[in-house]
């Protein structure tokens, strides 16, 4: 490239002194130049930039820069051709053409490359928009004179002989086209100043650019009959090619070794665009290639959708979907370095388990994604606790159930000899407390020293040799509640009796209760009758879809026979977000939101019952003061609505009403479907919203 260079300048030092021609012969050498050391640019030529990111939209912006500088090359030849006969007459016109395309492609070309500085800082600062600002205006000012000057000469004209004069505008354009290049060379340099390492190299190149393009701009200013601003052009060109292009070409390589090398470790490693979703694959196992994955392609989050659905186990389908959205992964990466998850591969139709770890680019405009293959390791840890299983001591049985006993006896099933154990803190951990030789005679009289009377002869007959026998004959297990009294007071115990897997022994544990029976008998003074507890839904208390369904049958038995029945409405409520909360937090944070939403609607619709009819709906039955308020009520809960989602703080919940109306409506499910299709606009509305936060 150096040598390409020295030969250029010494051709432009020769045609200097040869005539008239040399000016055409300069610039088709420059436009040569151009062409071959920038040919892979033009190969990949693309006119519009579309939605790109910052390093895209750089390289297209000086690919439109390359462009307009081969096209004032085009001009500039023609120029010399078409000049050295101007005293043709019929060749005038094209000649005059020539001249305002001559003027235009110099403007043209200080454009886009003002343009490709700015994309190249990637800086959205005021001095940057300025410096657009400006050399939009300074083209568009240009623009005007041009179709002005061909009415009234301002920047060029022709005598009769048609010979070129230059005008007073010529130099005014050319002084503000200096001033610009030196602004802008000025910015370069400061900014340059401030950095380090290749970056400093290479905004002090594109810097030194814009003065080799001023330098030859004052050139041309003076002397008209040398092409000097297309030596300028390509001599820019030249460093920009040889010191930036280069430069980061040299860096990308030495980052596609260290990403190749590091991906030794993993199958696939995935170098991804955050904003426009364009990846590319550095290295795959032979194993994992033989899947056919693309390497590299234009939107990750779309195409990797579509993958799933060739590549991923069925079951794990529906979980891998609600990885890949912009949106999932920098809300997963919140906080935090990095975040993996894994699910199933089909690798020649056999599932294998991949674990994926996304982490974020020191550019923060990537995301990293590591893909290793796990199934081996995974197949070990599962057979290293099957075998555990198989070979764990009863110390290791006895304390895993200690967690939930308060004592665990160890009996001999053939003499009824026994150790008994007490849990002396939460982790399991035992202590030793006593031995002997029949256990079911030493019970005997502990039941008549600790057991409430009433129930002795219950416990008397449950812990007796023949009777567990008999109980454990086909069953895992069996238990027994009753009352002890320890210090005058009463409490409830549990004592369930289990036989080892070997069949040698009894593992006996006895377990306080009293929580439990507190609860058992609060929760049945609450739920007054079987009917009631059958008609409550479970997770938020108030009415389910049965009670929905025989309050339904009822109103509509009342419309069916003619009955003037009282006005009321029906409101359809759907609960946003909740898959992505269970995919997400899990199904407790879930469940804890779908309570959330019932009290958002029981605290609004105060005298009208509530059914929660699915897993995320619900209907409320307007009735009494509520239907009367049915306007401002709906209007309280979408204000509701608007702050949770505002805040981040609560449930969203989408809402529709609709109305009974006696002459129209003659079904129930009538008027559920107006109110449905309400809660679906709402909801979309609701969507919107969230997607513009």
């Amino acid at each position: 490239m150096q040598s390409l260079f020295n030969d250029f300048l010494h051709i432009l030092w020769y045609t200097k002194n040869i005539g008239e021609m040399s000016y055409s012969i300069i610039s088709l050498l420059a436009l040569i130049l151009n062409l071959i050391i920038n040919r892979e640019a033009f190969r990949y030529y693309r006119i519009h930039s579309g939605k790109h990111g910052s390093e895209q939209r750089t390289a297209i912006r000086y690919r439109h820069f390359l462009l307009a500088a081969n096209c004032y090359f085009i001009v500039d030849i023609a120029w010399g051709l078409l000049y050295e006969y101007h005293h043709i007459e019929a060749l005038f016109p094209v000649l005059y053409f020539d001249c305002v395309l001559y003027f235009l492609f110099i403007f043209v070309t200080m454009l886009t490359w003002i343009r490709y500085v700015v994309a190249y800082l990637d800086m959205h600062n005021r001095k940057s928009k300025a410096l657009l600002y400006a050399v939009w205006a300074m083209f568009t000012l240009a623009l005007i004179y041009l179709i002005i000057n061909n009415f009234n000469p301002f920047i060029f004209s022709f005598n009769e002989q048609h010979e070129y004069i230059i005008e007073p505008g010529r130099h005014i354009a050319f002084i503000l086209l200096v001033v610009l290049y030196l602004v802008t060379s000025t910015y370069m340099l400061f900014i340059a100043h401030k950095s380090t390492g290749g970056e400093k190299t290479r905004y002090i190149a594109v810097g030194l650019t814009c003065l080799v393009m001023e330098f030859f701009l004052i050139f041309q200013l003076f002397d008209d009959r040398y092409p000097s601003y297309a030596t300028g052009l390509i001599i820019g060109i030249c460093v920009i090619h040889s010191f930036v292009e280069a430069g980061e070409m040299k860096e990308k390589e030495i980052y596609d070794n260290i990403a190749t090398s590091l991906a030794e470790d993993y199958e696939a490693m995935y170098y991804i665009n955050i904003e426009t979703g364009e990846f590319m694959e550095f290295s795959s196992s032979q194993e994992y290639a033989s899947m056919n994955v693309p390497v590299e392609g234009r939107n990750f989050y779309d195409e990797t959708c579509m993958n799933i659905e060739k590549y991923v186990h069925p079951d794990d389908r529906g979980f891998a979907r609600s990885l890949y959205r912009k949106e999932a992964m920098l809300q997963n990466l919140e906080g935090r370095k990095s975040y993996s998850y894994k699910y199933r591969l089909m690798i020649e139709d056999q599932p294998r388990y991949f674990q994926f770890t996304v982490m974020r680019a020191n550019d923060n405009r990537h995301f990293v994604l590591y893909e290793k293959d796990i199934d081996d390791e995974i197949t070990a840890e599962n057979m290293r606790l099957e075998n555990q299983k198989k070979h764990v001591t009863f110390t290791q049985i006895a304390e895993i159930l200690a967690v939930n006993y308060d004592v665990i006896y160890y009996v001999d099933a053939e003499n009824s000899s026994y150790i008994s154990y007490e849990c002396r803190n939460i982790y399991g951990q035992l202590d030793m407390q006593k031995s002997g030789n029949d256990f079911f005679e030493d019970s005997r009289s502990d039941i008549s020293n600790i057991v409430h009377k009433n129930d002795r002869d219950l416990v008397l007959g449950f812990v007796n040799k023949d009777h567990i026998i008999s109980a454990l004959t086909d069953k895992k297990s069996c238990s027994i509640d009753y009352r002890i009294v320890a210090f005058k007071k009463t409490h409830y115990v549990r004592m369930t009796v289990r036989k080892t897997t070997t069949g040698t022994h009894y593992i006996i544990g006895i377990e306080n209760i009293d929580d439990e029976v507190k609860r058992e008998k609060q929760h049945l003074k609450a739920l007054n009758t079987e009917k009631e507890l059958a008609r409550r839904d479970e997770l938020t208390g108030i009415k389910n879809k049965t009670a929905y369904n025989e309050l339904e049958k009822s109103v509509q038995e009342n419309i069916d026979n003619g009955m003037d029945y009282l006005p009321f409405g029906l409101v359809v409520c759907d609960t946003n977000n909740l898959k992505k909360i269970n995919d997400s937090q899990g199904h407790v944070a879930g469940d804890e939101y779908i309570k959330k939403s019932a009290i958002v609607l029981c605290n609004t619709f105060v005298h009208s019952p509530v059914f929660r009819v699915g897993g995320d709906e619900f209907v409320v039955f307007l009735r009494g003061n509520d239907y009367t308020n049915r306007e401002n009520l709906m209007k309280q809960l979408r204000a509701k609505v608007r702050e949770n989602l505002q805040s981040k703080a609560g449930p969203v919940v989408a809402s529709g009403m609709a109305e009974y109306i006696p002459k129209t409506d003659s079904l129930v499910s009538e008027i559920f479907e107006r109110a449905d299709k309400d809660m679906y606009k709402n909801k979309r509305e609701l969507k919107k919203e969230e997607n513009q936060l």
